[in-house]
């Protein structure tokens, strides 16, 4: 079936037309609603690339990445609600481990939302979140930064290391619970509609039956530097809907060149193996960035003063590009976005 054509795309261009659009000013002052997760559940999407045999649809990575654009240039916010709920779908896939057969139907059958909270991990050697293993199961102890969908998600996928260097992740309920504890909701410059909070864990005590993967930290490690080098999705949508504001005139030439930046990206990440030409997709990921911004910035410029009113299109996705900077950023990427910014080095090795 042409990617084009695929019927999750339908149900993703729908969802964005009848609700995420017309609304998406609103909830970016006001919060996701339930109402958009619920709609997000009966669509199919949150099933997109779970195995078919749970539920889900098996989709090919093009109708994945499209999905996202779509979703993220109707609505930043929804689309990074939903985002999360996809981790630990393809971690459940690749899992052995007895709550894959608990879980990965309900998820992949939108019955279920989940959230992540793992990004604080990459610190390590810090460990922010410690892992203990007790006479009939896991203790989890320390502090994860950002947790994005609370109140709205049903479960996480929580991460810690234990004493002996491995990387571990388990579910757990997303609600308030003995030794899970969330702060207010987090005042953020963009996406403080998606509920972002902080959790402090202080005994949590997961059973050995909620583990979806524990494996050394490097071996980890290596497969998430893989994937924090390649571009979002949702940075092209971001693009997309920014162009959509210019007259076609000014849109012409950037519209050309999301198309090459874009090509580009997904070809590369289409051919090569997990731990190939990291540095050539990390390039491709900062020359998006730097597409991003300008066509944000020409979508501001055309609005003129118009476009700084808090229900103006422009504005909004210009905030939500500057969170799409630092979202999924490691020191890595950070160090060579600074470099290629200042111009020490340039941005291909």
């Amino acid at each position: 079936m042409a990617t084009a054509a695929h019927p999750l795309l339908d149900r993703a261009r729908r969802l964005a037309q009848d609700l995420l659009v017309p609304n998406a000013e609103r909830v970016d002052q006001e919060g996701v609603p339930m109402s958009h997760v619920e709609a997000v559940k009966r669509s199919g999407l949150l099933g997109m690339s779970a195995p078919v045999e749970y539920g889900g649809s098996g989709a090919p990575a093009a109708v994945v990445r499209r999905t996202a654009e779509i979703l993220a240039g109707a609505c930043c916010s929804t689309w990074f609600v939903q985002t999360q709920h996809h981790t630990p779908v393809l971690t459940l896939t690749k899992s052995e481990l007895p709550v894959r057969e608990r879980l990965l139907g309900p998820l992949a059958r939108g019955e279920l939302l989940s959230g992540v909270a793992y990004a604080h991990i990459r610190r390590y050697p810090r460990t922010p979140v410690r892992v203990t293993r007790e006479r009939g199961g896991l203790r989890f102890d320390g502090t994860v930064p950002w947790y994005t969908g609370w109140g709205l998600n049903d479960v996480m996928l929580l991460a810690g290391v234990t004493d002996t260097g491995e990387a571990l992740f388990a579910f757990a309920e997303a609600r308030e619970q003995p030794g899970l504890h969330a702060s207010g909701p987090l005042r953020l410059a963009a996406l403080t509609a998606a509920r972002t909070v902080s959790l402090e864990l202080d005994g949590l005590r997961l059973p050995e039956e909620a583990v979806a993967l524990c494996s050394p930290y490097e071996q980890w490690a290596a497969g998430d530097r893989s994937k924090t080098v390649s571009t979002s999705p949702a940075v092209f949508g971001i693009t997309e809907a920014a162009l959509g504001l210019l007259d076609e005139e000014d849109a012409a030439p950037l519209r050309a060149r999301l198309e090459e930046v874009r090509g580009g990206a997904y070809a590369l990440a289409d051919r090569a193996a997990p731990y190939e030409h990291l540095e050539e997709r990390l390039a491709l990921r900062i020359e998006a960035y730097d597409l991003m911004r300008t066509a944000t910035t020409a979508a501001v410029v055309t609005g003129g003063g118009r476009a700084l009113l808090l229900s103006a299109r422009a504005q909004r996705l210009a905030r939500e590009a500057l969170f799409l900077l630092v979202q999924g950023q490691t020191a890595e990427s950070r160090r060579a976005h600074l470099d290629a910014l200042t111009g020490r080095r340039p941005a291909v090795a």
